[in-house]
């Protein structure tokens, strides 16, 4: 598991109203790639896009059903083991829109 991955949960999310649904780990590569810690922290995606500098927009291209953005307003910390359908990994280009997205979303100066 690495940064920038995009993975489906099989499991139903409480927070998604209890359907599965697609995240982007955000979580370090030493965080994600290791098999002693249990959790990543996510991006939700979502099948909405609403035009906010915290969202990232991605669609078949980048392994999703249709035009949906990655919202980084609404960070989550997954179990690992629930994050059970690898899809992609982000290209380049997404991968910075994200670090731009996630900046603005914490309020970091880039």
């Amino acid at each position: 598991m690495k940064w920038g991955e995009i993975y489906r949960t099989r499991d139903k999310v409480a927070e998604r109203g209890h359907k599965p649904g697609f995240y982007v780990v955000v979580s370090r590569d030493f965080v994600a790639g290791n098999d002693d810690i249990s959790t990543v922290i996510c991006a939700p995606v979502y099948g909405e896009v609403l035009g906010l500098r915290t969202e990232v927009v991605i669609d078949a291209a980048d392994g999703v059903p249709h035009a949906s953005a990655i919202r980084c307003d609404f960070l989550t910390l997954m179990f690992k083991s629930r994050l059970t359908g690898f899809i992609a990994t982000l290209s380049d280009e997404k991968k910075a829109s994200l670090k731009e997205a996630l900046a603005a979303a914490l309020q970091i100066a880039s």
